[in-house]
C-alpha cells in the first residue's frame, strides 16, 4: 500500500479557479470558462479554444468568412496585432489538427492547453476587458 504524504503540494486544481471575465462575451467566455474546466482532457480544451477565440471575432463583427480570413481581417484593420494573429493561428491550426482527427498531428498536451487559453485569456483582456476597464475609469473620472 502507497501512503500518501498529507504535506504534499497540489499542482493544479480541477475544475480551475481561474475565472473569466464578465466583460468577454458570453458565448466565447463559456467556451473559454470550458476550457479551463477541462484542461485535463488537452484535445477538447484546445478545440473549446479556438472555439472561443472564433466567438470573440464575431462579437466583434467578424462574421464573414472562414476563422482564417477573420484573424486576418482582424489584424489588416488593426483590431488585433500582427503577433496576437500569427498566434491566434497557430491555436487554429491547433484544434483543426485535433478537430479533422489528422493522424500525422500528435495529441496536444496539457501544456499546449494552457498555452492556447493563455493567447484566449490575452484576447479576452486586450479585446474587451481592458477596453471595458478603460470605458469605466472614463465613467468614474467625468461623475467625480
Amino acid at each position: 500500500m502507497h501512503k500518501q504524504d498529507g504535506n504534499a503540494e497540489a499542482r493544479e486544481l480541477f475544475p480551475s479557479t481561474t475565472q473569466v471575465d464578465e466583460a468577454i462575451p458570453e458565448r466565447a467566455r463559456e467556451y473559454l470558462a470550458q476550457a479551463l474546466n477541462s484542461v485535463n482532457a488537452p484535445a477538447g480544451a484546445v478545440m473549446l479554444t479556438a472555439s472561443s477565440v472564433d466567438a470573440m471575432l464575431k462579437a466583434k463583427g467578424y462574421t464573414d468568412g472562414s476563422l482564417y480570413s477573420r484573424i486576418d481581417k482582424a489584424a489588416t484593420e488593426h483590431i488585433i496585432t500582427e503577433d496576437m494573429a500569427k498566434w491566434a493561428h497557430e491555436v487554429r491550426l491547433d484544434a483543426n489538427e485535433q478537430r479533422h482527427a489528422d493522424s500525422g498531428a500528435s495529441l496536444p498536451s496539457t501544456e499546449d492547453a494552457h498555452h492556447a487559453i493563455a493567447f484566449a485569456m490575452a484576447l479576452g483582456q486586450f479585446m474587451f476587458v481592458l477596453p471595458s476597464q478603460v470605458r469605466r475609469g472614463i465613467q468614474e473620472a467625468k461623475s467625480s
